[in-house]
């Protein structure tokens, strides 16, 4: 089983324009869609839609507006109980598929919160395979929560594999205790932007993504080579048009090609690609069908609207082309 946590989940609002986005500007939505959403919510999804097993932990209300929600999309999860209901994120899509995320902080934990998640991880680390710590954290809660969380889960389960995807506070926190030696602070996998690989390497994200997109992927390399030497066996790096790189510690680093599609919502697509790299690698497949598969999952979830994550029938990782750039 792949159990999710997302600390901070979203009700997830997808809106349209028929122009340009303009600062200032006024404008007409053509829809506005809500669905459960945060990025473990997103990955269990897309994992459920492929048939396997797998589980979204969430702490919000159990009577909410997104337990409704996410009781209606027939994602399983399970919540944490807590009194506030979950944040409204807002993804607003122009013509060509350019999405603009506004999105809301989430409310304070009230004190037993964050025990009571570490608690649930606990048990379902025992019969799970895989664990993903996904997204953000709501406001108060300590940047070192995802570092508590893989030590709760190491020790309940030495064999389980963690993986993590996180941004800015929590991945500031991930990066200093993994530059102070502290190798407890490892996940097996994470899934990093280019951007976000240039926070926990401590370079120029920005550039890194930038010559990517042109072909030049040796900072990218280095970079990520850092993170490995730094204890993090493996990471999924997402460059949108630009595909991805699978960067494992001691093998050959690998690219793939993203399917050629047109975009209609960027939203949930890192997360999809996560689903994908995840359910080929718990089926056994070689690494860069994992990475085909990851790529794939990604573009298929571009090309849906909103944060539609997509089902098989609509990934196509044969369409990938994997080029081996080192070693």
């Amino acid at each position: 089983m792949i159990i999710t946590l997302t600390p901070n989940p979203s009700i997830d609002r997808t809106c349209r324009i028929r122009t340009e986005l303009h600062r200032g500007g006024v404008y007409r939505l053509t829809d506005a869609i809500d669905v459960a959403g945060g990025k473990g919510v997103n990955v269990a999804n897309a994992i459920h839609l492929a048939g396997h097993s797998t589980l979204a932990l969430v702490p919000v209300a159990t009577s909410g507006r997104f337990s409704r929600l996410v009781r209606a999309a027939n994602i399983p999860y399970r919540t944490i109980d807590t009194n506030d209901e979950a944040r409204t994120n807002m993804s607003i899509i122009e013509p060509d598929g350019t999405t603009t995320k506004l999105n809301t902080p989430g409310a304070s934990w009230e004190s037993d919160t964050a025990p009571r998640c570490l608690n649930a991880l606990r048990t379902y680390a025992v019969e799970s395979t895989w664990i993903v710590l996904a997204g953000s954290l709501p406001c108060g809660v300590e940047d070192r929560f995802y570092l508590e969380a893989i030590s709760a889960l190491r020790s309940a389960n030495p064999n389980i594999q963690i993986a993590v995807d996180t941004s800015d506070r929590p991945l500031a926190a991930i990066a200093h205790g993994l530059r102070t030696g502290d190798r407890s602070a490892a996940p097996d996998l994470m899934k990093p932007n280019g951007f976000e690989l240039g926070q926990l390497a401590d370079v120029d994200g920005l550039e890194l993504e930038k010559r990517a997109c042109h072909g030049d992927f040796d900072d990218l390399i280095a970079a990520a080579r850092k993170v490995n030497d730094l204890g993090v066996r493996e990471l999924l790096v997402t460059l949108g048009e630009a595909g991805a790189i699978l960067v494992r510690k001691d093998e050959p680093v690998l690219h793939a090609t993203s399917p050629s599609i047109i975009p209609l919502s960027t939203v949930g697509a890192g997360d999809s690609a996560l689903a994908g790299y995840l359910l080929a690698r718990t089926a056994g497949a070689q690494p860069s069908e994992c990475l085909t598969n990851a790529v794939a999952y990604g573009a298929a979830a571009t090309a849906l609207p909103g944060t539609t994550a997509p089902t098989p029938e609509q990934v196509h990782p044969e369409q990938s082309t994997v080029t081996t750039l080192d070693g």
